[in-house]
């Protein structure tokens, strides 16, 4: 199961999913992505509570990313050692921006 907190500040969205994000969930954050982005300039993901993410999971970032960088851009921050790992491996750490 996925959770994800929610906020929009001066057209800032910051999502903060908690759980994993696979096959089963990537869809519900998917769907929050597409309902959130007309309205915001950027998009900041906070992976704090996010345990792991599948191949499903990245395509959804990538996806993001792709209609993010036409407006002010996504950052995802908070990521844990194994899902740095799992950017690194799959080369979306050189893709997206993580701080």
């Amino acid at each position: 199961m996925l959770t994800i907190a929610k906020r929009t500040e001066n057209g800032k969205a910051v999502l903060a999913p908690e759980g994993r994000v696979d096959t089963t969930t990537a869809p519900e954050l998917e769907r929050v992505i597409k309902e959130i982005v007309p309205s915001s300039d950027s998009l900041t993901l906070d992976f704090q509570k996010v345990d792991y993410i599948s191949s499903a999971g990245l395509r959804v970032l990538l996806s993001a990313h792709k209609v993010l960088c036409g407006k002010g851009g996504m950052k995802i921050v908070n990521i844990s050692d194994s899902i740095k790992e799992i950017f690194e491996i799959t080369g979306f750490y050189d893709i997206l921006n993580i701080g």
